[in-house]
């Protein structure tokens, strides 16, 4: 699966304003209907001079699986060798190797049972390897966090509840060193969203879960909470708000108890053109945000300085590092996407 774009005439050029920068972007947007045409050519796009240091403009960017409704939330696991990602809608998780190719790994991986009247994302959503390298779930279907033993295959329901009442549709997470996983609850797993008759809860929230206890509301004031991440000394968390009317990153600034003690606009998404909201995002090790948003998946300083954009003239939904550290998996619509780095994204 060969498909392979490369770029870029600007990549040895000096960093652009933001102004340029939005206009960059916005170049990236292709006119409406984008999805039933060809796969537009990937391209990368140096915005910064620190971005060349993250990425070569030149990159291969390959095409590893294809066909997919809605490719999200990929997790490399290391003793396989593979990468493990979710089609939603489609109730599928399928799994990716250099030895195998793709298959169907889960199916199906969310809800066994549902009204495809009420429920428009019954399989897994966002993935990632616990402590113990479980598999953890965002169930959307089944309205919970999940874990799986990679060795027996059987699933346990960790968390479905805040108070008494049900999530509506988890949608990504991030493991803590201690175990502690953060998650957003999103209604996107609904057909009617926050009008649905299946929604319990009156916040979309983000929260934390820690094992053997219950769910903390972290935040319940974003109308669309969706990535999240910890910054690698876990004193800061990312979380991406895909509200088409709002669109931005918040930060938290974290406790030792690992709860907020402040929030603060991260980056406001809101002028970027393009297809795409902010979504799905990872910190590398030396606290790069590679983080979904309008127009493609942009590397992020810390300072929230746009460093490189990587475009595929759709949307990107999400992204790991996997293989040595120095590969970046990204989940684009209809596809799967693998490119190599100049960093290691992989924390030690």
């Amino acid at each position: 699966m060969a498909e392979e774009q490369v770029l870029n005439a600007a990549g040895n050029g000096p960093a652009i304003s933001r102004r340029g920068f939005i206009a960059m972007a916005g170049a990236c947007a292709v006119a409406p209907g984008w999805a039933a045409a060809a796969p537009a050519p990937v391209t990368i796009r140096i915005l910064s001079p620190r971005g060349a240091a993250m990425i070569d403009p030149r990159a291969v960017v390959e095409t590893i699986a294809e066909g997919i409704k809605w490719a999200e939330g990929p997790v490399w696991l290391p003793g396989a060798k593979a990468l493990l990602f979710s089609d939603p809608p489609a109730n599928i998780m399928r799994r990716w190797s250099r030895r195998d190719g793709v298959s169907v790994f889960m199916t199906p991986s969310g809800a066994a049972t549902f009204d495809p009247k009420l429920v428009r994302e019954a399989g897994s959503n966002g993935l990632a390897l616990g402590r113990d390298g479980a598999l953890l779930i965002d169930d959307s279907g089944s309205r919970g966090l999940a874990r799986v033993d990679l060795a027996t295959r059987q699933r346990t329901m960790l968390v479905d509840r805040y108070r008494g009442k049900r999530f509506n549709s988890p949608n990504d997470m991030h493991v803590a060193r201690s175990g502690a996983i953060y998650f957003t609850d999103p209604p996107y797993g609904f057909v009617d969203g926050d009008a649905s008759p299946l929604k319990e809860l009156e916040q979309n929230g983000v929260y934390r879960w820690t094992p053997g206890g219950e769910a903390v509301l972290v935040d319940g004031s974003l109308t669309r909470p969706n990535g999240v991440a910890l910054s690698p000394d876990e004193r800061r968390l990312y979380v991406s708000v895909s509200d088409p009317k709002a669109r931005r990153i918040m930060v938290y600034d974290l406790d030792a108890g690992g709860m907020p003690r402040g929030s603060r606009l991260f980056f406001d998404a809101g002028a970027l053109l393009g297809p795409g909201n902010p979504d799905g995002m990872k910190v590398a090790a030396n606290g790069t945000l590679f983080c979904s948003g309008p127009g493609g998946m942009y590397l992020m300083s810390p300072e929230a300085e746009p460093l490189a954009l990587i475009a595929t003239g759709g949307p990107i939904a999400n992204c790991a590092f996997g293989e040595d550290g120095a590969t970046l998996f990204m989940t684009a619509n209809d596809r799967v996407l693998r490119v190599r780095l100049r960093v290691n994204g992989l924390h030690r």
